[in-house]
Parts: C-alpha cells; sequence; structure tokens
C-alpha cells in the first residue's frame, strides 16, 4: 500500500493517531506535502463523503473520520506553509437567524473543509447583518446557509439582498440547504446552488473555485 493510499484509508476507517503518524512518515520520507493533502487526506475524505452520500456511512462515523483527517492536516500544515501552499480559496458558513440547528451544517463545514477550502464558520442563529460583514472581511467566494426551519427561511434572501446592496453579490456565490429548502427555493430568492446532502454541497461549493 503506498502512503497516499495508507493515509487515505486511515482518515476512512477514523484513525487518527495512525493517520497523524503515516503524514509524519510521509513528510520524512521526503514526499511533496500538497500531494499528502491530496491524494491521501482529501482523498480519504472524499471517500468518506461518497460513502455518506450512499448510506454507507453515517454522521458519526463522518465525524470520527473528520478528526483523523484534522489529525493529518495538524501535522501537515507547518510544511504546507513552508512550502507557500494556499488553500483553494475562502467560505463562510452558518445557520441562518432565529434556527439554532447546525449539525448539517458542521456536518457541510467538514466535507467542504476536506475539498481545500479555507472555512469560517459564523456558528447558529446568525444575524444577516453579521453574514454580509463577513463575506466583505473575508473576501470569500462562496456563502453557505443552513436553515432548518420554515419561519427562518426568509432571511436567506435577505442575505441575497444584503450582498446585492454592498456591491458584492456578482463576487460571491450563495448556497442554500436544510430540510425545508428546495432548488425552487434557491432560485426563487436569487441565490446560486442547493444540495441535497453534506457531500454534495462541497461538490458543489468546489466547483466554484
Amino acid at each position: 500500500m503506498s502512503n497516499f493510499n495508507e493515509i487515505s484509508d486511515f482518515v476512512l476507517k477514523g484513525k487518527a493517531k495512525d493517520c497523524a503518524a503515516a503524514v509524519e512518515a510521509a513528510l520524512k520520507g521526503g514526499t511533496d506535502p500538497l500531494e499528502v493533502l491530496n491524494k491521501g487526506l482529501v482523498a480519504g475524505m472524499n471517500a468518506v463523503g461518497d460513502k455518506f452520500k450512499n448510506g454507507e456511512v453515517f454522521v458519526p462515523e463522518v465525524l470520527v473520520s473528520a478528526r483523523a483527517m484534522n489529525k493529518g492536516v495538524e501535522i501537515l500544515k507547518p510544511a504546507l506553509q513552508k512550502a507557500g501552499v494556499q488553500p483553494v480559496g475562502k467560505a463562510v458558513i452558518c445557520t441562518i437567524q432565529g434556527d439554532l440547528h447546525d449539525i448539517g451544517k458542521n456536518l457541510v463545514k467538514i466535507m467542504v473543509e476536506g475539498k481545500g477550502i479555507e472555512v469560517t464558520d459564523l456558528g447558529a442563529d446568525v444575524a444577516v447583518s453579521k453574514i454580509i460583514d463577513a463575506a466583505k472581511s473575508t473576501g470569500c467566494k462562496v456563502v453557505l446557509l443552513s436553515a432548518m426551519l420554515t419561519t427562518t427561511m426568509p432571511y436567506m434572501k435577505d442575505v441575497v439582498d444584503g450582498l446585492k446592496a454592498a456591491g458584492i453579490k456578482d463576487k460571491v456565490k450563495v448556497m442554500c440547504g436544510g430540510t425545508p429548502i428546495s432548488r425552487a427555493f434557491v432560485e426563487e430568492i436569487g441565490a446560486d446552488g442547493y444540495a441535497v446532502d453534506a457531500s454534495s454541497a462541497a461538490d458543489l461549493c468546489r466547483s466554484y473555485y
């Protein structure tokens, strides 16, 4: 088994200590840190995403795999910085104002980070003004909004309108998700993307970069 396959397998199986050790061994062996990231850690998380999408693994397994990936990233980060490797891009994620649900949002964040995107997580029950400010201050290319309550859905349109008023909607894609959200609703409010699950959301988010 190659170093990359080994690292990917440790992520898939959620073996954090083994993953970190394998990353360290790969670096000591002179392997390109960017290749360790993409062919090892990201490949492993992508495999987890595919299994999650197909109902082969569930939320607990995804969280354990994410922990393993993050342990590997901790070891890898100094080497990536030394090599001048930058994230693919930036994104902002949150659960919309009035909504405290965050499990789905957290899963999407994990999957998006697995695509090499730097994610600013604003948390849950986030005011529209705070989202607009974060989009401006981070220079992100994508804003991901989550809602589980029909009563909070209108705030998603307020975010789209707020980005337009701030003059940056042409630079920022808005993705929406959550149980009550549909593709038709996303189109109706002038947002850009909709996904049915965390893995699909990460794929769509990555396509914008």
